[in-house]
C-alpha cells in the first residue's frame, strides 16, 4: 500500500495540517458544553424529563465512543483526509438536523449524527499530526496545540450558547457549526495532504459491532437504571448485554489478524494508565458540566449567559495551564503531571460539596479555576503518553483507543452521575416539601411531578402560594444529590490518580512490548510513519515515559 509522503521539510504544509487538525477537533467539541449549558433551555423548551435530557448528551458522546475505533481503521485503510472530510460533512449534517428539531427524538438523532462527525474527526486528527510530523519531541508539540483546540472549543462552547439564548431560541445554538465544517472541508479538500498506514489493514466488523453493542448497552443500562430501577427486567437485560458484548469483543479482537484495537496495546504498562485515565477523567468531566449546568439553572436560576461565564472559568484555566504544562513535559515525568492534575482536580470537587443556593460569584470562582488548572495538567501529557508509548507504526491506533476510552468515559458520566442525582434527590425531595411546610395534596402532586418528570418538572408547574417553599424544596433535594455525585467524582479522580501513579512509575531506560505475531510487517519504504520501531512483528523496543 503506498504512503502519500509529506516532507517534514515542509513547514507550510506541517503548519496547515496543524491548523486544519486544530479546527478539526475544535469542530468535534464544541457541541459538549455548548449543549450542556442549554439543557435547561431545551427541558424547558422540549419538556424533557431528567433522563431524556441525559440522552441528549450520551446521543452524541455514544456514537463518537462507540465507531472511533473504525474510523481510524477506515482511515489507515481508505486514506485519513477523506475520513476527515467526511467527519467534517457529518458535524454539519448532525448540526442542520439538530437546528431543525421540533422534538426532544429528533434533537438525538442530530446529535448522534454529530457525534459520529466527532468520531471520525478525533483519530484522523492526531493521526494526521502523526504523519506531518515524525520527531516524537516536536510531534508533543503539536499535540499540545490540539489539546488547547479541544479546551478551546470547551471554552467558547458556554458563550455561544449564552449569546444566542440572549436573543433566540436554543436551537440556534447549532448553526456555527454548519458553515465552518462546510469551509473547513473545502480547505482541506486543498490543503491537506492524504496519509495511510504503512502496513495493510481492514475494517473489523466482529470488533466494531461487539463494541458498539457493549458501549449502547451500557450506557443504557445505566441511564434507565437511574431514571428507575436497577432490578428492572430491561436494565438487567441491557448489562447483561453490555458484559457479554464485552466478552465478546476481546475474543473477536484476539482471533482478528486485522484487529480494530490490538490488544498487545496494554501490555505497555503507559498506555493501560493513560487509558484508564483518560475514561474515568473524562466520566468526572462531562458529568460534571452536566450537573454544574443543571446547578446553575435550576438552583441559583441563573440564565445561559452568566451560568456560561461561570463554565469559562474552566476552561479559560485548562487552557492557561496547558502551555506551561506542553514545555515541561520534557523536564518533568508524565506520571508527575498526570498525577498532580489528578489530586488537584480531586480537591476542587470536594471544595464544591459546601456548594448552596446562595454560594456567591466569588466563592464559587476560585473553585472552577482549580478544577480547571488540575484539567490543564493532564490532558496533553495523558494523549503524548499514550501515542509514546508503544511502536510508532501502532500509535494511531493508540491514539484511537485512547480517545475512544476517554469518549466512553464521557458517555458514562451524565448516565452514571445523573442516576445518582435523580435517585438522591428524588430520596429527599418529599422530606424537603415536609419541612417547607408543603403537606397534603399539594405535597403529593409534586412528588409525583418529580418522579415523572425529574425536579425541573416542578419547577415548571403552576404551584401558586407554595412557589417559594417548592423552589426552596427543589434547590435543597438538587444540592442532595450533586453532593453525592461530588464526592463520587472526586474518589474516582483519587482512582485515577492512584492508577497513573502505580503504573506510570519510572522503569528502565527501555522497556520491551512484544507487539502480536498478527501484526503485519510495515511496508517497505514506509519509515516515513513507522520510524524506527518497524521492525516487523516481533517484539520491538520502546522507551516507556517516566
Amino acid at each position: 500500500m503506498n504512503v502519500t509522503p509529506l516532507a517534514s521539510g515542509r513547514p507550510d504544509r506541517r503548519a496547515a495540517t496543524l491548523v486544519m487538525a486544530c479546527l478539526g477537533v475544535f469542530v468535534a467539541y464544541l457541541p459538549v458544553t455548548t449543549v450542556s449549558v442549554s439543557l435547561p433551555a431545551i427541558q424547558a423548551a422540549l419538556s424533557a424529563s431528567t433522563a431524556q435530557l441525559s440522552w441528549v448528551q450520551d446521543a452524541f458522546v455514544l456514537p463518537m465512543a462507540a465507531f472511533i475505533l473504525t474510523a481510524g481503521v477506515v482511515g489507515d485503510v481508505h486514506g485519513r483526509k477523506k475520513v476527515f472530510q467526511a467527519g467534517l460533512l457529518l458535524s454539519a449534517a448532525g448540526a442542520a438536523v439538530a437546528l431543525a428539531a421540533q422534538s426532544i427524538q429528533l434533537l438525538w438523532v442530530g446529535q448522534a449524527l454529530a457525534g459520529m462527525g466527532a468520531a471520525a474527526l478525533l483519530p484522523t486528527t492526531l493521526a494526521l499530526i502523526s504523519h506531518a510530523v515524525p520527531d516524537h519531541r516536536e510531534r508533543g508539540k503539536f499535540i499540545g496545540l490540539w489539546a488547547t483546540s479541544l479546551l478551546m472549543a470547551l471554552a467558547v462552547g458556554p458563550l455561544i450558547a449564552g449569546i444566542v439564548l440572549e436573543h433566540a431560541a436554543w436551537r440556534w445554538i447549532y448553526l456555527l457549526v454548519i458553515p465552518v465544517s462546510l469551509i473547513a472541508t473545502v480547505f482541506a479538500a486543498r490543503l491537506l495532504t492524504d496519509s495511510r498506514a504503512p502496513h495493510g489493514r481492514r475494517l473489523d466488523w466482529p470488533g466494531q459491532i461487539t463494541a458498539a453493542v457493549s458501549i449502547t448497552a451500557l450506557v443504557y443500562g445505566v441511564i434507565e437504571g437511574g431514571a428507575g430501577s436497577f432490578t428492572d427486567t430491561r436494565v438487567l437485560a441491557a448489562l447483561f448485554v453490555a458484559v457479554a458484548g464485552a466478552v465478546a469483543f476481546v475474543v473477536a479482537e484476539r482471533r482478528s489478524d486485522s484487529p480494530m484495537l490490538d490488544l498487545t496495546l496494554f501490555r505497555s504498562p503507559a498506555f493501560t494508565a493513560t487509558t484508564l485515565v483518560a475514561m474515568i477523567t473524562f466520566l468526572g468531566l462531562i458529568g460534571f458540566f452536566f450537573l454544574l449546568s443543571l446547578y446553575f439553572g435550576l438552583v441559583q436560576q441563573l440564565d445561559t449567559l452568566q451560568a456560561a461565564w461561570r463554565l469559562l472559568m474552566v476552561t479559560a484555566a485548562s487552557i492557561a495551564a496547558g502551555g506551561p504544562v506542553s514545555r515541561l513535559m520534557h523536564r518533568v515525568p508524565a506520571r508527575t503531571l498526570i498525577t498532580a492534575g489528578l489530586l488537584v482536580v480531586s480537591a476542587a470537587l470536594l471544595s464544591m460539596t459546601t456548594l448552596d443556593a446562595d454560594t456567591s460569584f466569588a466563592s464559587i470562582a476560585w473553585r472552577l479555576v482549580l478544577l480547571g488548572l488540575g484539567m490543564g495538567g493532564i490532558l496533553t501529557p495523558m494523549t503524548a503518553t499514550a501515542v509514546a508509548s508503544v511502536p510508532h507504526h501502532l500509535a494511531g491506533m493508540a491514539a484511537a483507543g485512547n480517545n475512544a476510552f476517554r469518549q466512553i468515559g464521557g458517555a458514562l458520566g451524565p448516565a452514571v452521575l445523573g442516576a445518582l442525582l435523580t435517585s438522591r434527590a428524588l430520596d429527599t425531595f418529599p422530606a424537603h416539601l415536609t419541612d417547607a411546610g408543603i403537606t397534603g395534596a399539594s405535597r403529593q402532586s409534586m412528588v409525583e411531578a418529580a418522579r415523572e418528570g425529574g425536579l425541573g418538572a416542578v419547577a415548571g408547574m403552576n404551584l401558586g402560594a407554595h412557589t417559594g417553599q417548592a423552589l426552596d424544596a427543589v434547590g435543597d433535594a438538587f444540592l442532595d444529590g450533586l453532593r453525592l455525585c461530588l464526592i463520587v467524582a472526586a474518589a474516582l479522580t483519587l482512582l485515577a490518580a492512584l492508577v497513573s501513579a502505580v503504573l506510570l512509575r519510572p522503569r528502565a531506560s527501555t522497556a520491551t512490548v512484544t507487539v502480536a505475531a498478527a501484526t503485519p510487517h510495515p511496508a517497505p519504504g514506509a519509515a516515513a510513519e513507522a520510524g524506527t520501531s518497524g521492525q516487523g512483528g516481533g517484539p520491538v523496543t520502546v522507551r516507556q515515559p517516566g
